[in-house]
């Protein structure tokens, strides 16, 4: 979980800076470069939005089908080539959608946009944590679907709303406005950050059902 999302947030970084111009992103007079997220929004992300979830999934009951698998191969690595595999399309989904969100909020770039860089930059930090809390739930699994033993840990659910009401907090209080540089976002900002946040979840099932199938394969063999 911890890769896959900061995976996601090195896409965001590197491609934001080195695509400025194409999402409309454009540095002002005296400025060298605009970020497409503030330092303090990274940490956030990375002490917030990916630190209680991460420790709630860490005591995720086990599979109650755990026991009718084979076992683990002794020669196997910590981090599986399946594990790699989703760090990297979670990432690219992640980075690809922050970035179209950021792009959508300013004017120019490949989607028009109306608003500011404030504006944009809060929309692109709002859909990264959502992207991120979604996202908690894909990892639960190699091969379940998202729904599987959906409310099984309690943690994970008090996890997900502790993070969203300090994210909302961020958002929506003053001083913490100033101190993140973040705007409050309308109802119609939330549903766009949301909807595209979803698509993990999307790229998730289509991962998993590959994966199933691929089972299935060795299993018949």
């Amino acid at each position: 979980y911890l890769l896959s999302t900061n995976m996601g947030e090195v896409v965001v970084m590197f491609f934001g800076v080195a695509l400025g111009a194409v999402l409309g992103v454009v540095a002002g007079r005296g400025e060298a470069l605009v970020l497409p997220l503030l330092p303090t929004m990274i940490l956030w992300v990375n002490l917030v939005t990916d630190g209680f979830p991460a420790l709630a999934v860490g005591v995720d009951p086990a599979d109650r089908e755990l026991m009718e698998r084979a076992p683990r191969d002794r020669a196997e690595a910590v981090v599986t080539r399946r594990m790699w595999a989703w760090i990297a399309v979670s990432s690219v989904v992640m980075g690809l959608g922050t970035l179209g969100v950021l792009d959508a909020g300013l004017p120019g770039g490949m989607i028009e946009g109306e608003g500011g860089i404030r504006e944009a930059r809060t929309m692109a930090f709002n859909t990264l944590v959502l992207f991120q809390l979604f996202g908690v739930f894909c990892i639960r699994s190699d091969t379940a679907p998202v729904g599987h033993q959906l409310f099984a840990n309690g943690w994970l659910w008090l996890s997900l709303a502790a993070a969203l009401a300090l994210q909302l907090a961020v958002l929506y209080v003053p001083a913490l406005q100033l101190a993140f540089g973040t705007v409050g976002l309308s109802a119609g900002d939330w549903a766009l950050c949301t909807g595209v946040a979803a698509t993990i979840v999307v790229a998730s099932e289509m991962v998993k059902a590959c994966w199933r199938r691929v089972d299935r394969r060795a299993t018949a063999c």
